[in-house]
């Protein structure tokens, strides 16, 4: 135990000293696990970063939540076939699915694309049809007036509940409440201004208009297929989740006049599923990258073992002095070892450093980019490998060293 801790200390000032000493070879010997290690760091960096703000963006809708969407696979988009859910069809499963608490929707028309206008000014955003419950789900609240009220849904009013950046893309007055819009030639009157929920990848989150989606919806007239709509519910506490998710499919089936054997041209998705989903996809795209830049820290083993091999050479008196005084063979080969797995880290630290500024350097040049982030599992896989790096490559020098004869080795000049 004593010699292991011994050879642990002398293999670490050993690589300290050739280091402090040869500070270019040194650097030069570790430039592919460098090269490799800030790569691998920066790609992590980027995706975590990304994946960091989807969820805090996510977490904005309650985890209970479900989805349906329209969905169609690419083999049937590529013959002609589209999928689409109507307002008929979110009326029907608010009225007939019992389990579900709370039911809302938005809709999203061609009719409603156009430009926005007030006093002279114009703008295009993005409209949408939504309901009361809508803020439930999304948990969007207002910072002046109010949000769309059941009334106003059900008497199909022309009123708009507005994001933060509609006053200043339209100047409207700092309360914009009361003031009229002029939608795809209708006037709507402004009940409410959204709080600020800031920017994602440049996206302003806060350049929309919500509607009633009873107003969208007749005002669209025989546009219907150009609409589209997405259904949000959350079950009751009680309900039980996949009875529900196949009464859901079995109503829409039938109103659709999809076969049993027929693939559904609809997709029911859980919150929680989203997020896998998510995690799934950027965890393989992490993987799939840095195993590919990962061939640099081959290189750069390659590198360490050469010059590992060339210490031993250097120090081949030494060698033969240290067993001339007793040392054994598995003192010595773990003494290299140890050099070998200092001068890998040591190049991993310095790719780890890197790889963060590089990444820190990206998010900030483009604007509205997510901050770089690198998890812990991240920095003890580069620390990990590394070290695997210098114990693998570091082998065949040591096992060198620990062979020498020392009686040879004290006559080496």
């Amino acid at each position: 135990m004593f010699k292991s801790t011994l050879a642990i200390v002398e293999g670490t000032k050993a690589a300290l000293q050739a280091i402090k000493a040869n500070a270019m070879r040194s650097a030069l010997t570790c430039l592919g696990i460098i090269i490799g290690v800030a790569s691998v760091i920066t790609v992590v960096a980027l995706m975590q970063g990304f994946t960091k703000q989807i969820n805090e963006q996510l977490s904005g809708l309650s985890p209970d939540v479900t989805s349906i969407k329209p969905f169609v696979s690419l083999q049937q988009e590529m013959i002609g076939k589209r999928s689409k859910l109507n307002y008929d069809d979110f009326l029907l499963l608010k009225s007939r699915v019992n389990q579900a608490e709370t039911m809302t929707a938005q809709m999203f028309t061609l009719h409603f694309s156009g430009t926005t206008q007030y006093k002279g000014y114009s703008h295009n955003t993005r409209i949408y049809g939504v309901e009361k419950d809508y803020q439930k789900v999304y948990k969007t609240f207002p910072q002046k007036g109010r949000f769309i009220r059941k009334e106003d849904d059900a008497k199909r009013r022309k009123v708009a509940y507005i994001g933060s950046s509609i006053i200043e893309k339209l100047h409207l007055p700092e309360n914009p409440v009361g003031q009229y819009l002029k939608l795809s030639g209708e006037w709507f009157h402004i009940v409410g201004v959204a709080e600020d929920q800031g920017s994602f990848f440049g996206l302003d989150q806060n350049d929309y208009i919500y509607i009633p989606i009873s107003t969208m919806n007749s005002l669209q007239g025989a546009n219907e297929q150009q609409s589209s709509i997405s259904i949000l519910f959350r079950l009751k506490p009680d309900a039980q989740e996949e009875l529900a998710h196949k009464q859901i499919e079995r109503i829409l089936k039938q109103r659709h006049k999809i076969a049993e054997n027929e693939s559904n041209d609809f997709k029911i998705e859980t919150a929680k599923k989203s997020r896998e989903n998510l995690d799934k996809f950027t965890s393989s795209a992490t993987a799939i990258t840095s195993g590919i830049v990962g061939i640099s820290l081959i290189v750069g083993g390659i590198g360490v073992m050469n010059i590992m091999l060339v210490s031993v050479t250097e120090r081949t008196r030494v060698i033969g002095t240290l067993k001339a005084l007793g040392a054994t063979p598995g003192f010595i080969m773990l003494q290299f070892l140890v050099e070998a797995v200092v001068l890998s880290l040591f190049g991993g630290v310095i790719g780890m450093a890197i790889g963060y500024g590089i990444a820190e350097i990206i998010t900030l040049s483009l604007p509205d980019m997510p901050s770089a982030y690198i998890p812990l599992w991240a920095v003890v896989l580069s620390l990990g490998s590394t070290s695997a790096i210098g114990i693998v490559f570091g082998l065949a020098p040591a096992i060198k060293a620990a062979r020498l004869n020392p009686i040879d080795a004290l006559r080496y000049e």
